[in-house]
């Protein structure tokens, strides 16, 4: 983090991240490795950042990009397609899903309500209605890129060595069963 801005984002977001039901977040993998809580804190973070350059609402930004995923629940494998819906997927669903657990817990503004959910647009059809919105949702696709491109290029190398060390070890055995016949 740049630290100039550090303690300033900080200061943001730690009513959010004090609350236990955000830390719940942590339980739930997002992309990849990445869990649902650290995901937020880099949208959060990375929209931070663009807000204060171009001189926009960044503390709306900071923290809704800490609650546009706070769903809590496991989306991954699901089942159920054809008992809810192609609209009611998570794709589409999460940020209305997000927002009400949001206003449980925290005092929302009109940007910060918009942010949460549409964060999904386009796949959520409803046009934002604030730049910060739109931002949120660039830094929100950069995020998922990001987390997935780590995830996959360090387990392509943990499959690339694996595969080595397997051809490796049979050629051993096959090595050592050939002297002793």
């Amino acid at each position: 983090m740049r630290e100039k801005y550090k303690e300033e984002f900080n200061s943001i977001i730690k009513p959010i991240i004090s609350n236990e039901n955000i830390l719940e977040m942590k339980n739930y993998q997002q992309h990849g490795n990445t869990d649902c809580f650290e995901h937020c804190l880099n949208v959060a973070y990375y929209s931070f950042i663009i807000a204060k350059k171009f001189n926009l609402d960044y503390k709306s930004l900071a923290r809704a990009g800490m609650l546009h995923d706070f769903f809590l629940y496991n989306w991954r494998g699901s089942s159920d397609f054809m008992e809810k819906g192609f609209f009611n997927q998570h794709a589409f669903s999460h940020g209305k899903t997000a927002y009400k657990n949001a206003s449980k817990y925290f005092d929302l503004n009109d940007k910060e309500k918009d942010i949460i959910i549409k964060h999904m647009w386009p796949v959520t059809l409803s046009l934002p209605k604030y730049k910060e919105t739109f931002i949120i949702t660039l830094t929100d696709k950069f995020s998922t890129l990001k987390e997935m491109y780590n995830y996959y290029t360090n387990n392509l190398a943990k499959y690339i060595f694996f595969r080595i060390e397997y051809y490796n070890v049979i050629m051993f055995v096959m090595g050592v069963l050939s002297i002793r016949l």
